[in-house]
């Protein structure tokens, strides 16, 4: 195999672009892509963009070209911070990818030809998918989420990315051409209006999802129509982003899972899939996991086409770019009715837009990618490769998931909606691959897989879409149910099997068809500033958007509480909660004599209502448990507290009130920003290593949603998080006229600042690019200069902060020179402007 390099996505967004491939044996258009230039033509230039999903656990890149990912990650930038935008990051923040590139393919016949529009295919030389020029084709963002800059009553989810594109471009300058086809771009004559949705939720946060409406802009009909997913899935932590990065891959498809929630019943989800062969354990500390392990899986998973009676297709092959035996995928035999058709040379890749339309409604099921040294010759697949057993266990493959057909009539519209859906300890043991790996055998390994959270996610993303026992269009459909049947004892005066006691349970497992796009959702975080001073940080925030949120889906205000974490990294695992409030509230049980079962009250209850209820002297604390219940009116009741109860807001070491005596009926008595003073709070985090970054966040959580079984849902830290450095703020250094310092000085280059966390946490950069010397007790603008002994000129960064913020008074340097050298050994002397002054002073770097 050839070795893969990042293919630069942007074929010029201030003109047309064509590129111009070489040929021969060597061709690799990932491995070469770096070294060539687009060619500018003149014309329509569309207004190609891209915006990056990043709101929960999958970080996604997408266009408005019918493409998602970016290649090798650093090959384009996020255009909201400018940082390197991920192709598909999951979790979010582990630096573990797992996606090159995936695109949109459409496929037709029109009149006596058979043509197909794709976003991007295996040789990334055509895309054939592009937005209008100017302010239309833009890629709009939207947010449900009231306090964001985004907000838009028409956001259907916390992150809406909206843009339009069509595969009218016919020029080649922009489109590419087809050298297999060897013509230029033919239009199907579609224009696609895309929209994806992204949650923070819990049970939400491991999924993008994308709604398509496909309109026939043609004057001519499209018959036989097939639409679909490609998705060349390169899986690897960025420490590891070489040509072995990408050649143990596996795929497969999955039709249905077990039930969650109804024993004996499997449940539909359609999903196919894309993982490492091994999860790629710590070979030397005894092939276990760690932080670079990529154990998750991906796949992409249909939730709506227009007519449930569609065909489907699941195809997987390789490409390989310089050896065309090596180019392998299954396939059937072929049949009368169906048959087989060669690609050239190749049994893998389909090149031009005949082979492309063949495997979209092929119908073909592929077995997985592990098994391809078995022989399924006795269904009617060819017979396994000379190479089997190489492939099965790992190499560059992709995927197309098809489906239709359809026909489309001038003017005519299609509905389609899937999901690309994450789920994480697929790989559960670092040794299983090691121990079970057969390629004759595949089935022991396979049985170590873990579909399970990629199944459950699957079916969130299902329940979303479409809201199981909701009738939506008010029709009297609310969708399917299954009926639970369980065995709850014996009459206590008979042991008769007649006389057994039953109680039925009814659970919605799909909904009525109309779609929904809306789930539970907790209170949205609270706005969150953070006050540094020298080893700690004051956690300051207004929640008066939080706690008078109502809930979209259960319609009432169900906020429970604050949460407060802190951590050294803002991976989602490293996060420590420190402090947590919660309103004073219990769960009521009383107890069904009928049906012999305890019945819990639909929301939990204020203490104020319990003393109503029960009376001011009533304690609740006495009365958790069934054996203990409390009787009233010959009813049986007991207790049990929603969360811990917390609620003491007056403890200055605690979560506090910032003004306990605001008046909340006072409309007047607000902060500086509109907000309540009623609302506000802070919470002081001590002993804090100066020389550290920390983040900090405050989340909300409610009660849960006892109508659709869902506990708690609590907002994800990384929504509100903010970094800071335990030192005085920016403010303190301007008051007090504080002095630079500057650390860690000398700086060692054998002290192990990256092995305790100071520089490179992340391991993604090499260890002389990541090296940091930090400035603190600055002003929030100021100019650092930094001079060699001599007097040259080595380094300048203008530190420009003038709103001020919890890390305006820090700036750091990567001990790299303007000209990009990685400074030497010595002496240099830093100078250090701004209004209030200049200060000079030393730094001793010994490497």
């Amino acid at each position: 195999m050839k070795y893969k390099d990042f293919y630069f996505v942007i074929f010029m967004l201030v003109a047309m672009a064509a590129i111009t491939w070489g040929s021969g044996a060597d061709y690799n258009p990932k491995e070469r892509a770096r070294g060539y230039q687009p060619k500018i033509t003149i014309g329509e230039i569309p207004n190609w963009g891209l915006e990056v999903h990043k709101i929960n656990e999958m970080m996604l890149s997408l266009s408005n070209g019918g493409t998602f990912g970016v290649g090798f990650s650093g090959s384009t930038l996020d255009p909201e911070t400018g940082l390197p935008a991920p192709s598909c990051e999951y979790p979010a923040g582990s630096d573990i990818t797992y996606l090159y590139y995936g695109g949109f393919w459409a496929g037709a016949v029109v009149g006596l030809d058979t043509l197909v529009s794709i976003g991007i295919a295996d040789y990334y030389d055509v895309r054939e998918f592009w937005p209008p020029p100017g302010p239309e084709g833009a890629i709009q963002r939207r947010s449900n989420m009231k306090y964001s800059i985004d907000f838009s009553p028409e956001a259907v989810s916390e992150q809406d990315f909206v843009s339009t594109y069509t595969d009218t471009f016919t020029d080649p300058g922009l489109t590419g051409e087809d050298p297999f086809d060897n013509r230029p771009h033919i239009p199907l004559g579609l224009e696609v209006a895309q929209r994806s949705y992204a949650w923070s939720y819990d049970y939400a946060e491991d999924f993008i999802m994308f709604d398509f409406t496909i309109r026939n802009i043609n004057r001519f009909p499209l018959k036989q129509a097939y639409f679909a997913i490609f998705v060349d899935a390169d899986v690897y932590h960025e420490s590891n982003s070489g040509g072995s990065s990408y050649t143990d891959d596996i795929c497969g498809y999955l039709h249905d899972i077990p039930s969650p929630d109804a024993p004996g019943f499997r449940d539909t989800i359609q999903i196919a899939w894309t993982a490492d062969n091994d999860g790629d354990p710590n070979e030397t500390a005894g092939n276990v996991f760690d932080f670079t392990s990529p154990t998750s899986v991906t796949g992409t998973a249909v939730l709506r086409t227009p007519n449930p009676d569609l065909r489907y297709s699941f195809n997987w092959w390789i490409t390989n770019y310089g050896n065309a035996a090596l180019d392998w995928g299954p396939r059937m035999a072929g049949t009368d009715e169906h048959p087989f058709r060669p690609f050239g040379s190749r049994l893998g890749t389909p090149r031009g837009d005949h082979n492309k339309y063949y495997v979209m409604q092929s119908n073909e099921f592929d077995y997985e990618q592990l098994e391809s040294a078995v022989s399924h010759t006795g269904e009617g697949w060819m017979a396994p490769p000379r190479e089997g057993a190489d492939f099965a266990d790992g190499f560059d493959a992709r995927y197309l998931f098809s489906f239709g057909p359809f026909d489309l009539q001038p003017g005519d519209t299609l509905p389609i909606t899937l999901a690309y859906v994450a789920g994480a300890d697929f790989h559960v043991d670092g040794r299983d691959f090691i121990d079970f790996w057969d390629p004759l055998n595949p089935e022991q390994y396979i049985n170590q897989l873990d579909f399970s959270d990629l199944g459950k996610n699957a079916l969130w993303a299902h329940w979303i879409f479409d809201n199981p026992g909701v009738d939506t269009d008010g029709d009297g459909d609310s969708g399917s149910y299954r009926i639970i049947v369980d065995t709850i004892g014996f009459d206590k005066n008979t042991d008769s099997p007649d006389q057994v006691r039953y109680d039925t349970t009814i659970f919605w497992y799909k909904g009525d068809g109309v779609p929904d796009f809306k789930g539970a959702s907790p209170p949205p975080p609270p706005l969150v500033w953070v006050e540094p001073d020298f080893g700690r940080l004051k956690v300051r925030w207004n929640g008066q958007v939080s706690e008078e949120n109502t809930d979209i889906f259960s319609g009432l205000e169900d906020f429970e509480g604050y949460r407060v974490y802190y951590g050294e990294d803002n991976r989602s695992t490293d996060y420590v909660l420190v402090a947590s409030y919660d309103r004073e509230n219990y769960n009521i049980y009383t107890f069904d004599p009928g049906r012999r079962r305890w019945n819990i009250s639909p929301t939990p209850v204020s203490r104020d209502s319990i003393d109503i209820l029960f009376g001011t002297d009533f304690n609740p604390n006495l009365y958790l448990r069934p054996e203990e219940s409390y009787f009233k009116n010959g009813i049986a009741y007991y207790f049990s507290v929603q969360d811990w109860n917390q609620d003491n807001l007056s403890d200055p070491y605690g979560i506090h009130r910032v003004y306990p005596n605001a008046d909340l009926n006072d409309p007047s008595d607000t902060t500086e920003t509109g907000d309540h003073r009623y609302y506000e709070y802070e919470y002081l985090i001590e002993n804090l290593q100066p020389s550290k970054p920390y983040y900090v966040s405050v989340t909300a959580f409610d009660y849960g949603s006892r109508r659709i079984a869902l506990s708690s849902l609590e907002t994800a830290p990384g929504l509100n998080d903010i970094m800071a450095y335990p030192l005085p703020s920016s403010k303190i250094v301007e008051e007090q006229a504080l002095k630079v310092g500057v650390y860690p000085n000398p700086y060692r280059i054998n002290s192990g600042y990256a092995r305790n966390g100071f520089e490179n946490r992340d391991r993604t950069k090499s260890a002389e690019r990541s090296r940091a010397i930090h400035f603190i007790n600055l002003p929030k603008v100021c100019t650092i200069r930094i001079f060699s002994i001599d007097g040259d000129l080595i380094q300048q960064i203008e530190h420009n902060r003038p709103e001020g913020g919890p890390d305006s008074q820090h700036e750091r340097w990567n001990i790299i020179s303007r000209n990009t050298q990685a400074v030497v050994t010595g002496i240099y002397l830093y100078h250090v402007s701004s209004e209030m002054g200049e200060q000079i002073g030393k730094i001793v770097i010994i490497k």
